[in-house]
């Protein structure tokens, strides 16, 4: 019998590297280019293509982040969103299942991202989940950890994607998980709470869940790659009940997703390749690591510093890897900060490039809204000099985001739930991109989407319309770059682009003045709130009227840098200010409409 190579075809850039380190097997004398990996064991990590760099400084990137189901479904001729035309009335347990994004929906608007001002894309696990679970849109439940979910399209489709946004200089982080697995097996019998009272105990392994049962396990059963069918991968303590309990949050399972024991040698091992795999298939830039805050410190570590040595040897200098961690700006430190200081400790285990801030998180909708003291943001930086050697560095630690798919520990609601006034969320935009830390903006929060509801699947909304539409619609689009949330967000992230003080600088809240003689640091919600990033000898400064009246207020600025008799323009709407001596203080008149912000620069 003649031997024979079978392939499944690829993207035409990958086919030929595809074939030449083809993965083979061989039964009974016939060579087999194997269509699926089933081990760690065949995993090559020799660069598929050639490598993309990384960022000199992941401060010079503005982050989207998307769930890849709730994007874009590439989809042509859907129309585009009118309030006055759209059709109302979605199903309400749409919200919870599939709704049909694709990997190629993604690459379909690539532009549009592009234009909005973004550099980088973050999108939600593509890995495959349990194909019966609709329920897994999320892609948080991994059942393949080396298959893209055909649900989401192909591995070629996710090569494809970071090819063409390449060719546009832009990033692409992709969400992975290190801290468990989908629910992929069952305890035995009805055990499946958190086995708290030992220490350490463990419950029997049950059985697979097998999707078509079978002899063997099918490509739907079970967990893949085959390592993680090991039963004692994993912790086996049931069901988290109390999640204030630091031993539950960190051993037990993620509600009925498998809790991994990455405290074992092989199971971080076996994680560690799997990840690079994927740098090595699709050249992806940077990981953002789910559920951070129940996975032990030293073995993120580990995971972290193996893929980074990895990525640096292949030419990605500068891979980028931040977390999600809900917490206060203690517990973060636990995970990053090589410039932090921490009194009375000496072993350190940072792990993570950046952190998604919370804290900033917690407070910046209430103040940008005017319900809450301006003082909290200035406290929250004022910090920053005690808990890092160098707090004008401190802004590489943090990605800064406004919305997010999650929202643990407040209510599930959007910035713009309940809110008349569009120009607010320009304003909070506005402020991640011209302070401290790594901005992100959430798909739709450009469109002004406003979805909050009793569940997180109404701040998951779909931009391309499908039965789960946001502000109640069915079947239409929100890809609309006329959208003046849009535009202002846009011509924020264009002057960010331009000025390396907004990415770098130090960060100081200026004191103001009503009258010119009194100068105070505000502490009433409806304000003008200013702030200046110091950079060298550069200043540059900004202020948002957070109230829905007119305001002109007086703003301290630093005398040597923007002297008495200096001019500053303002870069965002053009008009030109002088820098006058009030009360013995340099300071500049600052006109602002409702909710207006401006970026002043010394001409």
């Amino acid at each position: 019998m003649t031997n024979t190579i079978k392939f499944t075809p690829s993207h035409h850039r990958y086919t030929e590297s595809l074939i030449s380190r083809a993965l083979v097997d061989v039964y009974k004398g016939v060579y087999i280019v194997l269509d699926r990996i089933k081990s760690v064991n065949q995993l090559d990590f020799i660069p598929q293509v050639e490598v993309f760099p990384s960022p000199c400084d992941w401060r010079d990137q503005f982050i989207y982040f998307l769930l890849v189901d709730r994007f874009e479904n590439n989809q042509d001729c859907i129309p585009a969103y009118n309030p006055a035309t759209a059709t109302k009335g979605r199903d309400r347990e749409q919200g919870g299942v599939f709704q049909g994004g694709t990997i190629k929906g993604v690459i379909k608007r690539l532009d549009y991202i592009k234009n909005l001002g973004c550099t980088t894309i973050w999108m939600s696990p593509v890995f495959k989940n349990r194909q019966e679970d609709d329920r897994s849109y999320h892609g948080y439940g991994i059942q393949d950890f080396l298959e893209v979910d055909p649900r989401f399209g192909t591995k070629e489709d996710l090569q494809q994607l970071v090819w063409e946004a390449h060719s546009r200089g832009i990033y692409i982080i992709l969400d992975i998980i290190i801290n468990h697995t989908g629910d992929n097996w069952a305890y035995p019998g009805d055990l499946p709470y958190y086995y708290w009272d030992k220490a350490e105990a463990s419950y029997e392994f049950g059985f697979w869940i097998q999707a078509d049962p079978e002899n063997h396990f099918q490509r739907d059963d079970a967990v893949w790659p085959v390592e993680f069918q090991d039963s004692d991968f994993y912790k086996r303590r049931g069901q988290i009940r109390n999640w204030n309990n630091p031993d539950e949050a960190l051993n037990g399972d993620f509600l009925t997703l498998k809790e991994l024991d990455i405290r074992k040698p092989t199971v971080l091992d076996t994680l560690i390749k799997v990840y690079k795999y994927w740098i090595a298939v699709a050249d992806i830039d940077g990981f953002r690591v789910d559920t951070v805050k129940h996975t032990e410190d030293t073995a993120t570590a580990i995971f972290c510093n193996a893929v980074r040595e990895y990525a640096k040897r292949i030419g990605k200098n500068n891979f980028f890897i931040f977390g999600e961690i809900v917490g206060d700006d203690e517990t973060m430190q636990r995970y990053i900060g090589r410039n932090t200081r921490i009194p009375g400790t000496t072993e350190r285990f940072p792990s993570l490039d950046a952190c998604l801030d919370f804290p900033l998180y917690f407070i910046l909708e209430e103040v940008i809204k005017g319900f809450s003291n301006p003082s909290l943001l200035r406290e929250r930086y004022e910090r920053f000099r005690t808990v890092y050697t160098d707090h004008g560095e401190s802004g590489r630690y943090f990605v800064t985001f406004v919305d997010n798919h999650d929202q643990m520990s407040r209510p599930y609601r959007r910035f713009m739930h309940n809110n008349p006034h569009p120009q607010q969320v320009v304003l909070a935009i506005g402020y991640l991109l011209t302070s401290q830390g790594i901005p992100c903006i959430y798909y739709g929060t450009e469109q002004g989407f406003d979805g909050g509801g009793d569940n997180d699947k109404y701040v998951r909304e779909c931009m391309f319309g499908g039965k789960w539409g946001a502000f109640d619609t069915i079947g239409v689009h929100f890809f609309n770059e006329q959208n003046p949330i849009y535009q202002g967000i846009r011509d924020v992230a264009i002057l960010r682009s331009w000025e390396p003080t907004l990415r770098y600088g130090r960060q100081y809240f200026r004191m103001i003045s009503g009258d010119g003689i009194n100068f105070i640091h505000p502490d009433n919600g409806r304000c003008t709130l200013a702030y200046s990033r110091i950079l060298d000898t550069e200043e540059i400064l900004v202020a948002m009227n957070l109230d829905s009246s007119e305001r002109c207020d007086s703003i301290t600025v630093d005398s040597n840098l923007t002297p008495v008799g200096s001019t500053m323009v303002d870069l965002l709407n053009g008009c030109i200010l002088n820098v006058m001596d009030s009360a013995g203080r340099a300071c500049v008149h600052v006109p602002l409409k409702s909710y207006q912000m401006a970026i002043l620069k010394k001409s």
